[in-house]
C-alpha cells in the first residue's frame, strides 16, 4: 500500500469526528473503518485507497445516523477565555458554513482540511476533477460572498 496508514488514520478520524461529532463513536468508525479495509486483499491491489478508504468512512457514518435519531454534541470544560476567543474568531466562518449543503460542506472537508486531491474527490462523487474544480471554486465564491469578501484559504 502506497500511502502512510497512520497520516491516513488521522484524516478519516478527523472526516467522521466532523460528521458524527461524538469523539469515542468517531474513533471507533475509523477503526472499523481501516479493520474493513485491511480485511479484504482484493484493496491493496487497487489504486484507489484513499477513496475507498473515504467511501468505507462514509458509509459507515451514515450506518451510525441511521442508528440514532438524534446526535447530541458534547459539552466539554473551556475557560470563559478560550470560549469568547473560540466564537470570536469563528463566528462568520460558521455562519457561513450554514449556507452550505451537506455534500458541500465534506468537499470542502475533503479538500482543504484532509488535503484530499481532486480527482479522489471525483471518483468518491462521480465527478470529473474538472467538474470537482468548478465545484470548490463555486463554493468558495458562495462562502466568500456569505462571509462579506473575506479572504478565504
Amino acid at each position: 500500500m502506497a500511502l502512510d496508514i497512520e497520516d491516513q488514520y488521522d484524516k478519516i478520524y478527523r472526516y467522521c469526528y466532523l460528521k458524527i461529532r461524538q469523539r469515542e463513536t468517531a474513533e471507533d468508525i475509523t477503526q472499523e473503518t481501516f479493520l474493513r479495509f485491511l480485511e479484504h486483499p482484493k484493496y491493496y491491489s487497487i489504486d484507489k485507497t484513499m477513496q475507498i478508504l473515504y467511501t468505507i468512512a462514509g458509509n459507515l457514518c451514515m450506518d451510525e445516523f441511521r442508528k440514532q435519531k438524534c446526535v447530541d454534541i458534547p459539552e466539554t470544560q473551556q475557560s470563559d477565555e478560550d470560549i469568547e476567543e473560540t466564537v470570536l474568531s469563528s463566528f462568520l466562518l460558521k455562519n457561513a458554513l450554514k449556507i452550505l449543503t451537506d455534500t458541500e460542506r465534506e468537499i470542502i472537508l475533503l479538500r482543504y482540511i484532509n488535503d484530499v486531491p481532486v480527482n479522489v474527490i471525483g471518483n468518491i462523487y462521480d465527478m470529473s476533477r474538472f467538474a470537482v474544480n468548478r465545484r470548490i471554486k463555486s463554493i468558495l465564491e458562495k462562502l466568500k460572498k456569505e462571509m462579506g469578501g473575506e479572504r478565504l484559504i
